[in-house]
């Protein structure tokens, strides 16, 4: 995903820090909550910050810092609206690229270098659009898809800081020993990771009022892992897959031209890793080659700027025309007429 990852990427576990000022992020539950087995194994000890630390970058990328792990995600992007039923807009699917290079720095570890595309598709046939019928306004408009290069993070025994997305996000969390949300049933192992954002837009609404509806970004992104615990305490692995479900809440899409509409985005969303990128889906592969080859491969280098879709956009797009009066609102939507016609007839009424 996650995300943004995300997928892209995605899994940023600043969620941890209590952090001030534009990133609020959630303090993670105790490791060993609810009922499980115990999570101290033969090769990783998941009680400890070293532990968590080579786990996640076992999840993550691939510790012999020569392979490539390929994340993937797919599912549906919805539309909420106040006052109306929540709307499927568009599917959702694509994949990242990413490798570990070392960390040698004052905290020895990993760095994670990334970059992912995603592409907005068709509800009905799955195609990849490049036009879309905004049904808020009825007005077609043009499809702008997810291109992170780079998304990057170290991993260490410290929870990373929240992603800077191009010097935007100017949050300085406090150091916090890593221990994830890992939660062992027998030999299936389940991690729970999100966070929590509220950071300055690319997109400033003076500039960009089409595209924009207000100056600060309020993003949610949640990540639930299913692991095989076997593949965890095998020493001879240096990467270990996995499967499970990526959720983001985030502003309207800018490609929308939403505006000042009230409302956002919600996507709903499977998710993966796999050491093969033959796993990830051939007709997302051959169109990423044709049009986006650079994504089919990970960054070699470390760049200390992460950029998300809307810093890209920012770089790569220009506003959109406003029409005379000032940006356009989406029409309020209206209660439904058999609610309306039961109401008239309440006494009183």
């Amino acid at each position: 995903m996650d995300r943004r990852q995300f997928l892209s990427s995605a899994a940023m576990l600043a969620a941890a820090s209590a952090s001030a000022g534009s990133a609020a992020a959630a303090t993670p539950r105790k490791a060993g909550a609810g009922p499980q087995t115990s999570l101290k194994g033969p090769l990783l000890d998941l009680t400890t910050p070293r532990g968590n630390r080579d786990a996640w970058a076992r999840l993550l990328g691939n510790t012999d810092m020569k392979s490539t792990k390929y994340g993937w995600y797919s599912g549906i992007v919805q539309g909420v609206r106040p006052g109306e039923a929540i709307r499927d807009l568009v599917g959702f699917t694509g994949f990242s690229c990413a490798k570990l290079l070392p960390n040698d720095g004052e905290d020895p570890g990993y760095k994670k270098v990334l970059r992912e595309i995603g592409y907005y598709t068709d509800l009905r046939s799955g195609e990849i659009i490049g036009e879309w019928t905004n049904p808020y306004f009825n007005e077609v408009v043009k499809v702008v898809p997810i291109a992170n290069d780079p998304f990057n993070h170290t991993i260490t025994d410290f929870y990373p800081p929240p992603p800077s997305y191009g010097w935007l996000n100017q949050a300085k969390p406090p150091k916090i020993p890593m221990k994830l949300d890992f939660r062992r049933h027998n030999d299936r192992l389940n991690l729970f990771s999100h966070i929590n954002l509220f950071y300055p837009s690319a997109l400033q609404p003076a500039k960009w009022p089409r595209e924009s509806g207000h100056p600060f970004n309020q993003v949610t992104e949640t990540f639930l892992y299913q692991i095989d615990w076997r593949a965890m305490q095998d020493k001879k692995r240096t990467s270990v897959e996995y499967n499970g479900t990526w959720t983001r809440t985030t502003p309207w899409l800018p490609w929308m031209l939403m505006g000042p509409t009230p409302g956002h985005c919600a996507y709903q969303c499977f998710m993966g890793a796999y050491d093969d990128i033959n796993m990830i889906d051939r007709k997302v592969l051959d169109y990423t080659e044709k049009h986006h080859p650079k994504y089919m491969t990970a960054p070699d280098a470390w760049s200390d700027v992460s950029l998300s879709s809307l810093e890209n956009y920012a770089r790569t797009e220009k506003p959109a025309p406003v029409p005379a009066g000032g940006p356009p609102r989406a029409p309020d939507p209206e209660l439904p007429a058999w609610f309306k016609a039961m109401m008239s007839r309440q006494p009183g009424s």
